[in-house]
């Protein structure tokens, strides 16, 4: 079979403190920043720990950039921190020439509100967009990973093709499915932990898959997975109180 697309996973090795996991967070800053300040106030976030973003920063949601210069600075902060991406960056990257699938669907998938954050209209050209965009952003959109492994965990953005060996997945794969690999059980030996098809609490299908995105920008939740205890944090749009509470599997 064609290895044209080779997507190898990003090999991570054990990190001396714990791993944290965040779901899609589409543009919504507060949210976010409240549950960072939990985990540094509460959690003693430290530079020995890790944390990993799966994937839709932007769209939907009014504040992409000031979403991204918040991520931005974590990873100055705590340097293990790793950026996956999402179907929504793919889209965006696209859509700026950049690489990328679907971009003539861009606007229109909540891209209107990425680009008011970047104060640009719905009218401006791409290369008007692009050249208004600091050049951190760039280099950001450009460098997401497509797929982190772990001691025993895949991260992932949408999920992987059960039916397609590891290294032959295709972008339709990483960045948009849903059914195929929600509804089937894999053979890779690791527990994927992804977000992308937002459910109204943590998806838990033990020990084949974890699904975190709780439809933040939809009014839900904003969930962080404690990944190396086992522990969800979770904040609710608009009510910036975390909650905590354990997931209630042998995660790690």
């Amino acid at each position: 079979m064609s290895r044209k697309n080779n997507y190898t996973p990003l090999k991570l090795d054990s990190v001396a403190g714990r791993t944290y996991v965040f779901g899609d967070i589409h543009g919504t800053f507060e949210e976010l920043n409240c549950l960072l300040d939990f985990l540094r106030k509460e959690g003693n976030l430290s530079v020995n720990d890790r944390v990993i973003f799966v994937g839709d920063y932007i769209d939907r949601g009014y504040h992409s950039k000031e979403v991204v210069d918040l991520l931005l600075q974590l990873r100055k902060d705590i340097p293990e921190t790793y950026f996956l991406k999402g179907n929504h960056e793919d889209m965006f990257l696209d859509y700026l020439g950049l690489g990328g699938m679907h971009g003539d669907n861009f606007v229109k998938n909540g891209g209107e509100q990425t680009l008011i954050s970047y104060k640009q209209h719905i009218a401006a050209s791409s290369k008007e967009v692009l050249e208004s965009m600091p050049d951190d952003h760039i280099e950001f959109y450009k460098n997401l990973h497509s797929i982190i492994e772990l001691e025993k965990h895949f991260i992932v953005h949408a999920g992987i093709n059960p039916f397609v060996e590891l290294l032959d997945q295709a972008p339709m794969d990483l960045f948009w499915i849903r059914d195929d690999f929600i509804m089937t059980e894999h053979e890779l030996g690791k527990t994927v932990v992804f977000g992308h098809t937002p459910f109204k609490n943590v998806f838990a299908d033990w020990p084949y898959k974890i699904g975190i995105d709780t439809g933040l920008v939809y009014g839900n939740l904003l969930t962080c997975l404690e990944l190396s205890e086992g522990v969800c944090h979770q904040v609710r749009a608009g009510n910036l109180e975390v909650m905590s509470s354990d997931l209630n599997i042998p995660i790690s």
